[in-house]
């Protein structure tokens, strides 16, 4: 009998809550959840623009996320509140040439991954040195981050150069291009894009380069009438945008598709792996 009272009185007990309860279990992010968890601002742009173009075609607020592309000519960029105005990326100046690095890169570089901003880093093309040269120099100053953007290649002339005047023939360019490009991808893993203008892009045929993503420059017109439908993946509309943030003008762009699509293409972009791009 003494048994029987002692074991009700031990549930008693329990069940009014004087035995301490067991720890929580502890819960972990799975890695591939954490991958997907892409804070992107797709609504609230805060872009203005001191020469806004009177768009008759497609505009490119039709495109739910924009980023911007900076230099030091920047300056000091508050990045926090220019991800708050909806930049969802940058792209990153990093060097120019065979020497030069921009002095700026490294601050941004940093600030922006701080920020939460999707960054990758550009290299401006200059004709009188090497591909090669060129390629050495961006792997020697950026670092390999699989989370960064794919790097990018800016090939576009530079009418104002004091030292390069030098115009390669269209065949030599593509050829330089694809040196470049195959370097980069070795060292990074990820296929980078091109970016260009469009008085570069046709008189280099570069829709012969096939298997990269581009990124056009067009202000005055929907790249498909630009650059007569080639496919691209971001599209630089202005290089007089207003962003809080930032002092003066920026170039911004936008991303080709919507919002999902923009996270699978972050989700296929931005971890070294064979992208599987024909070409």
């Amino acid at each position: 009998m003494r048994f029987i009272l002692y074991s009700i009185l031990c549930v008693l007990l329990i069940s009014c809550g004087s035995a301490t309860p067991p720890p929580p279990p502890v819960t972990y992010a799975s890695p591939v959840v954490a991958k997907q968890q892409i804070n992107i601002t797709a609504t609230n742009v805060k872009f203005d623009d001191t020469d806004r173009y009177d768009w008759t075609d497609t505009r490119p607020w039709r495109y739910p996320i924009h980023g911007i592309d900076v230099s030091k000519f920047q300056g000091d960029i508050d990045w926090l509140m220019a991800k708050q105005s909806g930049v969802n990326f940058a792209f990153i100046k990093a060097t120019e040439g065979g020497d030069h690095l921009d002095e700026k890169f490294a601050a941004n570089w940093k600030a922006a991954r701080d920020a939460g901003v999707l960054r990758g880093a550009y290299h401006f093309y200059y004709f009188c040195r090497t591909a090669t040269e060129q390629a050495n120099w961006f792997i020697q100053n950026v670092p390999k981050d699989p989370k960064a953007l794919p790097p990018v290649l800016d090939m576009e002339w530079n009418h104002a150069s004091r030292t390069c005047r030098y115009h390669p023939s269209p065949a030599k360019v593509r050829h330089e291009i694809r040196v470049y490009l195959d370097r980069l991808t070795a060292h990074y893993g990820k296929r980078p894009i091109i970016y260009v203008t469009p008085d570069f892009y046709k008189e280099n045929h570069l829709s012969r380069i096939r298997g990269y993503q581009f990124w056009l420059r067009s202000v005055a017109n929907h790249p498909r009438v630009i650059y007569h439908g080639q496919p691209w993946a971001f599209w630089q509309y202005s290089s007089t945008g207003v962003i809080p943030g930032i002092d003066g003008s920026v170039d911004t762009n936008a991303f080709s598709g919507s919002v999902s699509a923009w996270r699978e293409w972050v989700e296929l972009n931005t971890e070294q792996q064979a992208l599987g791009l024909d070409g």
